[in-house]
């Protein structure tokens, strides 16, 4: 795809990976019509790009402002690409979380990618070409303790993400997962951040992330898996599942502490 023809729908705009991939497709020179129920974190970005840059405040768990994202849409002329980029996390066990947090998890990770998704396709549809981005995880290829629901949201984004590749592979739009690995936003907590520093895990800028992506867009790929080992562990995981699951367990016990005390003050997707 070439990005100064890009009409994008962006979700997740004003998080820390959205909004370092609204950036990046601006400075490409693409129309991107970023969704957020954060405008005013925009506000910088919309006074630097007013010509490229449209903003719409939106709840995509409600079908009523999902309206208002397609009709967004159709007055910048369409779109020929849809970002899925908005999320939510909490590292926590699963007893620890409530009904609420978990049905929250459930709604913005996958209900509203799908639905926006369904409800975007006649418009992608009519684009000479078209992809469609689904930011995942690589929590969507390996269940990790502590991130129980975060792991199934992302488990099931990662399966619409092949199923809508195979079911639109008739049509002129493609369909591109990415699975990021820990990223500096604010969606970690201090006890997620503690437990990426006593891992020693690597923790990806956002800006990194949204180079990434916007280099797989612009090479048409099928899928986008950040970060080494990462990509190792996530083949491993596929191909020695009961090997990951002793080396996992033996950091059960700091998992556990960790989540116990989510307002921990030592820094960690």
């Amino acid at each position: 795809m070439q990005l100064h023809e890009a009409r994008v729908v962006m979700t997740g705009a004003s998080g820390g990976i959205g909004l370092a991939i609204t950036r990046a497709l601006c400075v490409a020179g693409a129309q991107v019509l970023a969704v957020s129920r954060d405008e005013q974190t925009l506000r910088p970005l919309l006074d630097q790009f007013p010509q490229r840059l449209h903003c719409v405040a939106a709840d995509l768990t409600l079908l009523s402002d999902r309206h208002k994202v397609l009709a967004a849409a159709e007055t910048m002329g369409g779109t020929n690409l849809l970002i899925n980029a908005a999320g939510v996390n909490h590292f926590a066990m699963l007893e620890q979380l409530d009904d609420s947090e978990i049905n929250g998890m459930l709604a913005v990770n996958i209900s509203a990618p799908i639905c926006l998704t369904k409800l975007l396709l006649p418009l992608l549809k009519q684009a000479d070409s078209a992809t469609v981005v689904n930011v995942g995880s690589t929590y969507g290829s390996i269940g990790y303790p502590g991130y129980a629901s975060y792991c199934a949201t992302k488990f099931a984004l990662r399966g619409f993400s092949e199923a809508l590749r195979r079911e639109l592979a008739d049509t002129r739009v493609g369909v591109l997962y990415v699975a990021p690995r820990a990223t500096r936003t604010t969606m970690n907590s201090p006890a997620a951040q503690a437990l990426n520093d006593a891992l020693k895990a690597s923790v990806d800028d956002p800006q990194a992330v949204a180079a990434a992506v916007i280099h797989a867009i612009a090479g048409d790929r099928r899928d986008l898996y950040l970060g080494w080992p990462e990509r190792f562990f996530v083949r491993l995981n596929s191909l020695l599942p009961n090997l990951v699951d002793r080396g996992l367990r033996k950091q059960l016990p700091l998992i556990r502490r960790l989540s116990e005390n989510p307002d921990n003050e030592t820094l960690k997707p």
